[in-house]
C-alpha cells in the first residue's frame, strides 16, 4: 500500500518494523520509492516477518507458514505517537502484534481523533467473536474473505458490523465486493468484471485497499471508492510479483 500511495503522491507516513538483519534491503526499497518513514523507529531486533507464497497453475497465490518475527510484539515509539497525534486517518494491518497495539492505543485514547481502518487480511487471525471485539476500536474494516458469500461465519460478521454501525468492505476475489454499511444499515454487492490474469493476483488486495482509501479519504462515496479499488485491483493482475517490476529495480 505504501508503494501505491507514494507513487500517487499521497501524503502519509509509514509506521512499520523491519529486522536489523534485513534493514539495508528494506531501507533501500523505501528510499528508492520515496516512501516516507521514521528511520529511528523502523528497525527492531529479531527476524523479519515472513510468509511462504506459491503461485498455483490458476495464477492464484497460496500462502502459509506466516512468521510474526519483529511484529510479534510492537509498541509505538514516542515519535510515532507524536505523528499519530496530528493524523486524521490511521490504517493498520492486523497481525497479532498489531492487534494488541491497536487495542492498547484505542484504550489509552490515542485514536479518539482519527478515522481508523484495518485490514483483517484473510481472517486467519480471527473468529467472528474476536472480530466483534476488535470492531470496537475501528471505523472501517477490510476483509479478504476466504470462503463464500453465503458462509454462516460471514453472516455473523455482517450482523456485528450492522449492530456496531461500522463499515466493512468484504472482498470476495473474482466474485465481487460486499460493502456492509452499518451507518446506513445497508448491504451492497458490487460484482467484479473479470479480466485476464497475465501475472498473478498476489498484489490485488493491497492495490484495492490503497485505491479505496485514497478515494474515500478524498471524499468519494463508498460506491465510488469500491470502483477505484476494483480498477486498481484489476490492474495489479498484470504483475507477477506483489508490485510492478519498477518497484524493485535499483
Amino acid at each position: 500500500m505504501a508503494y501505491h500511495w507514494a507513487a500517487a503522491g499521497k501524503e502519509f507516513l509509514l509506521q512499520t518494523r523491519i529486522s536489523s538483519s534485513d534493514q539495508d534491503l528494506f531501507v533501500e526499497f523505501l528510499q528508492r520509492n520515496g516512501i516516507p518513514h521514521l528511520p529511528a523507529s523502523l528497525v527492531a531486533p529479531g527476524e523479519s516477518s515472513s510468509i511462504d507464497i506459491r503461485i498455483g497453475a490458476d495464477r492464484q497465490p497460496q500462502m502459509d507458514n506466516y512468521v510474526d518475527g519483529v511484529w510479534e510484539v510492537v509498541h509505538c515509539t514516542t515519535e510515532e505517537l507524536a505523528s499519530l497525534a496530528t493524523a486524521t486517518h490511521w490504517h493498520t494491518v492486523l497481525v497479532e502484534g498489531a492487534i494488541d497495539e491497536l487495542e492498547r492505543l484505542s484504550s489509552s485514547g490515542h485514536l479518539e481523533h482519527v478515522m481508523v481502518s484495518a485490514d483483517f487480511l484473510g481472517f486467519r487471525h480471527y473468529t467472528p467473536e474476536r472480530f466483534r471485539e476488535t470492531l470496537v476500536h475501528i471505523d472501517l474494516a477490510f476483509i479478504g474473505w476466504p470462503g463464500a458469500r453465503e458462509d454462516a461465519s460471514l453472516a455473523e460478521v455482517r450482523r456485528f458490523v450492522l449492530d456496531a454501525r461500522k463499515v466493512a468492505v468484504v472482498t470476495l476475489g473474482a466474485r465481487g465486493v460486499l460493502v456492509v454499511d452499518g451507518e446506513n444499515q445497508t448491504e451492497t454487492f458490487y460484482p467484479t468484471v473479470a479480466v485476464p490474469v497475465v501475472g498473478s493476483t498476489i498484489g490485488c488486495g493491497d492495490a484495492f485497499i490503497a485505491a479505496f482509501l485514497m478515494a474515500h479519504q478524498a471524499g468519494a462515496s463508498l460506491s465510488e471508492s469500491v470502483a477505484a479499488g476494483q480498477a486498481a485491483g484489476a490492474a495489479a493482475t498484470a504483475w507477477s510479483l506483489p508490485l510492478p517490476d519498477e518497484a524493485y529495480e535499483g
